[in-house]
């Protein structure tokens, strides 16, 4: 092993390629969104979208539960953009989800006192009318095969987001 250059690995320099003259380069890896963690990003990106002021709030937010296992309705002022940035970060992880598949992600165990739980989905119109305003902002789109997927316009909102995290 006399000889060889050691090889930079990818927490040192991000992303190594071969140069000319067999010299070891460091390209600058661009940062996305899982690249950091959720719930940094998720609560970042909610607070971008209350600044913003392109999403609109339904009127039943102050009394609406968020599934039909949950006894109250949220306590958070902010849920609803924390809902919001939550379903554009899953949209972009995973491309072509729909509604449905999002209220089972939501959803969780109902305890129904003595008699044994069993699992409930979350409530299907409020994860609707989220996806509904993220279309209308332009971050997400629908899918022809079915399901949502994410704009480029949306990608670079959220790799944007993603990047002023990393940085602070």
């Amino acid at each position: 092993r006399s000889g060889r250059r050691r090889r930079a690995t990818r927490e040192e320099f991000g992303r190594v390629r071969r140069g000319k003259m067999d010299k070891l380069e460091t390209v600058s890896a661009g940062c996305t969104v899982k690249d950091v963690p959720a719930a940094d990003f998720i609560a970042a990106y909610a607070a971008h979208l209350k600044k913003v002021g392109t999403i609109e709030v339904p009127k039943y937010v102050d009394y609406v539960k968020t599934g039909s296992r949950k006894e109250l309705a949220p306590y958070s002022a902010d849920w609803y953009y924390v809902r919001v940035a939550s379903l554009a970060r899953r949209v972009y992880c995973r491309q072509g989800t729909g509604v449905g598949a999002f209220s089972k992600v939501y959803g969780g165990t109902k305890n129904n006192g003595s008699s044994p739980s069993h699992f409930k989905r979350a409530s299907r119109s409020v994860i609707r009318h989220g996806l509904q305003q993220l279309e209308k902002v332009g971050v997400i789109e629908k899918d022809p095969k079915g399901g949502r997927r994410l704009t480029r316009k949306g990608q670079a909102e959220m790799d944007t987001q993603a990047a002023t995290l990393m940085t602070n």
